[in-house]
């Protein structure tokens, strides 16, 4: 599993944003010095969020970026859906194919199972988990995924079932 630079660097993005206080705007430089990034590669991140809504700009000497949404509103599903999309979702057997055309296990394959269930379960994570959440140092983070996964231990247990998560992807 890898999420791509470009959902990793969107997310420092946007976490930088939600660290500001409310009214307080940021521009492209700010953000690149503070995230150690390229000017060009956060311009083009920052673009990017801003068509998918996550962010809004405002031109001129105040100008800069802010979130579009309070902190709390916006989930890691969003930022990497938005930038990415899912790791496993239903172009990932299609794109895995070697020399066919098409896989020779899509009629029956245990592999797309395991991956739909491990999407499902990952979706749930981070649609549970919001900027506002990650403003808070390692351990802290470590402990509230701690937490989520107990709370998700009885919705795991029927990944898989008809009704569970992974029928609803």
């Amino acid at each position: 599993m890898k999420l791509s630079a470009q959902e990793e660097y969107g997310l420092r993005c946007l976490l930088h944003l939600a660290r500001c206080s409310d009214g307080e705007s940021l521009t492209i430089p700010e953000i690149s010095r503070a995230e150690g990034l390229s000017v060009p590669n956060v311009a083009k991140l920052m673009r990017l969020l801003r068509l998918g809504g996550l962010v809004q700009s405002a031109r001129g000497q105040s100008g800069g970026y802010t979130l579009s949404r309070p902190a709390n509103e916006i989930t890691v599903a969003d930022v990497l859906y938005l930038l990415g999309g899912p790791l496993f979702g239903p172009a990932f057997c299609e794109r895995h194919t070697g020399k066919a055309k098409v896989c020779p296990r899509a009629r029956d394959c245990s592999l797309r199972s395991l991956w739909s269930s491990a999407q499902s379960l990952l979706d749930e994570i981070l649609r549970r988990t919001s900027l506002a959440d990650l403003l808070c140092d390692e351990g802290a983070m470590a402990r509230r995924i701690e937490q989520l996964s107990r709370a998700m231990a009885p919705v795991a247990s029927g990944v898989g079932q008809p009704g569970s998560l992974r029928n609803r992807v």
